[in-house]
């Protein structure tokens, strides 16, 4: 039966109370949101590397970290821990690294440790290596094994793979999951990389401005936000505040500026009442403008208003009342796409999510 890892933190931008299970069979939480949100302080936190305060608990099932008049010491708590830069100490071989964290024990028992440990991390070739020669993602991998050698109750990981080139790091990525169902070790994942959270996690912990905006599936935190604030969070870059002005069947119409949008009722939602449409900029569609057609839901006209440059892709931003952000592929964007011209979009119903709203919130129509 998986423990639960039940944390209440008050602590500099955190305040948070949280249960999280922890499944050896879907291993990987991910804690996700964007700088300043508190992702590295709350694991500092649970390691006792900081110390909360007045109120604040730490506790892994029955075992209490932290507590009223109780600080378990950082070793005792049976955690691993992997950084954003590796934290190898250069001065000591591969071998000895990885042994630091482990108990006292027999030395040949130690020393089979060492050697499982590195296996684990897929590792096992730079057992006699010199720390010092190892390139990034080696190190990594030592640093992993370091980790795992002492068979930890609970793994965290901030970022761990930040600093690496995009090869290494989408490797390491695939690698890090199977070593993690193989060991059958728990582990909280912080990064702000969608795709990361998207390859890694089993779940997703929402986290800003210091509180825990949702927790749930991936598919369900990033797609089915549960407010505004969770949709900031992960991140949403259309946040459509408006009024429903009309219901039909499983549908309502959301008016918000000039734009109607129409979009899925989940919550049973009634005219008059308040909603946010929250879309991401990949699933709306844009091409050149095209012959008028038979009027269609969500299909509109609009101004280019600008283009910015996001690696393959172009970010546009939509004259459009209230500014809606779509994303094109760059190669032809700025010559179909330039500032000015007009484009044919589509906001497709199914990617639509609708969230209550009420009316005492600041009325943004676009939050980002």
């Amino acid at each position: 039966m998986a423990e639960d890892l039940n944390v209440r933190i008050r602590h500099q931008v955190l305040d948070v109370d949280l249960t999280l299970p922890l499944d050896a069979c879907a291993p990987i939480t991910g804690v996700f949101g964007p700088s300043g949100a508190g992702k590295t302080t709350l694991l500092r936190c649970i390691a006792g590397l900081a110390h909360p305060g007045a109120g604040s608990r730490v506790a892994l099932g029955g075992e209490v970290w932290q507590g009223e008049r109780r600080a378990v010491p950082v070793r005792r708590r049976g955690i691993g821990y992997l950084f954003q830069d590796h934290a190898l100490f250069p001065h000591l071989s591969v071998a000895a690294n990885v042994a630091y964290g482990i108990p006292k024990m027999p030395r040949s028992l130690r020393e089979e440790r060492v050697r499982t440990a590195l296996q684990n991390a897929r590792a096992g070739h730079l057992l006699d290596r010199d720390t010092t020669s190892l390139s990034g993602g080696e190190a990594q991998r030592v640093a992993l094994a370091r980790a795992l050698a002492s068979a930890p109750k609970l793994l965290l990981l901030d970022e761990p793979f930040s600093a690496l080139d995009a090869p290494t790091r989408d490797q390491l990525r695939g690698e890090l999951r199977e070593i993690l169902l193989a060991t059958g070790t728990p582990a909280l994942l912080v990064t702000h990389d969608r795709s990361e959270a998207w390859a890694l996690a089993d779940r997703v912990l929402s986290l800003a401005d210091g509180g825990v905006q949702q927790i749930g599936s991936v598919e369900e935190v990033f797609n089915r936000p549960s407010t505004t604030s969770a949709a900031r969070a992960v991140g949403v870059e259309n946040i459509i505040r408006g009024e429903i002005t009309r219901r039909s069947g499983e549908n309502i119409e959301v008016r918000a500026g000039e734009l109607v949008l129409v979009t899925r009722n989940p919550e049973g939602l009634e005219v008059g009442q308040s909603a946010a449409v929250c879309v991401r900029a990949e699933n709306i569609s844009l091409t050149a403008e095209a012959p008028a057609s038979a009027k269609a839901p969500n299909r509109f006209t609009a101004q280019v208003a600008e283009i910015r440059e996001r690696g393959a892709l172009h970010q546009i931003r939509l004259q459009t009342d209230p500014v809606i952000t779509a994303y094109a592929l760059g190669s032809g964007s700025r010559s179909a796409m330039r500032p000015g011209a007009r484009v044919s979009v589509e906001v497709p119903i199914e990617h639509c999510h609708t969230i209550r709203t009420v009316h005492t919130e600041r009325v943004d129509r676009l939050e980002r």
